[in-house]
């Protein structure tokens, strides 16, 4: 669990936490691991002049390698039931054995993985809308709104991934999360929209490769 108010997890502008969402999330969230099956597609592209400027806290200066990674995410069983997800870190830390996402920008539908989300990774999560219709995915929130219009090939391949995220902490140092996926994906291209206070600036428009994965089972580990 994360210590200190969950209102004080470090993120970009779109994810303030208010007051009044803020009293409405559960009073607990489940420990984890959490274990969920999800549907997803990820696009990359190369981090846009300044990104490197978007690690928080502690994190701020180390080694990052210029790529960005954001992903609309729609579990359809977790350890608090279906919800959406959008996220995208601006950069990767250099890290060895595996560079390690920092996810300044998250948004979810659902109050409890919200709570979870920043109780249980310091991950700061915040609350938006989703639509999935006619290959586009869309998320709107407080004063953003995100969209991507997704086209991938008809051949399947198999996924197998060991993935990596490193949040900073409100009270200074920072969490280590491992993420492992199993699925299967097609390749792809996505063209994306940004609107918002800081996303436009970092989160690129225009067409990126990206992976379109099916049926995916995660494992979401506890931080160290």
């Amino acid at each position: 669990m994360i210590d200190g108010p969950l209102q004080a997890i470090p993120g970009v502008p779109e994810c303030a936490l208010d007051d009044a969402t803020a009293a409405r999330l559960p009073a607990s969230s489940p420990p984890a691991p959490w274990e969920a099956v999800a549907d997803a597609v990820v696009w990359l592209h190369r981090a846009a002049p300044g990104a490197t400027l978007l690690q928080l806290g502690d994190l701020r200066g180390r080694p990052a390698i210029p790529l960005t990674v954001a992903a609309f995410i729609r579990y359809r069983e977790t350890p608090v039931g279906p919800y959406d997800e959008i996220l995208a870190a601006p950069v990767l830390l250099a890290e060895r054995p595996l560079p390690a996402a920092t996810v300044p920008f998250i948004a979810v539908d659902s109050l409890a993985s919200l709570r979870g989300g920043r109780e249980r990774w310091a991950l700061p999560k915040a609350l938006a809308r989703f639509a999935f219709a006619g290959g586009t995915a869309r998320a709107e929130g407080a004063g953003w709104r995100v969209a991507a219009r997704v086209r991938a090939r008809r051949r399947e391949l198999p996924l197998a991934l060991v993935l990596r995220a490193r949040q900073p902490l409100p009270g200074g140092g920072s969490a280590l999360v491992g993420v492992r996926v199993r699925g299967r994906a097609r390749l792809g291209r996505v063209a994306v929209t940004a609107e918002g206070p800081e996303l436009p600036s970092w989160l690129r428009p225009g067409p990126h490769p990206a992976l379109v994965i099916r049926g995916a089972r995660m494992t979401f580990g506890a931080p160290r």
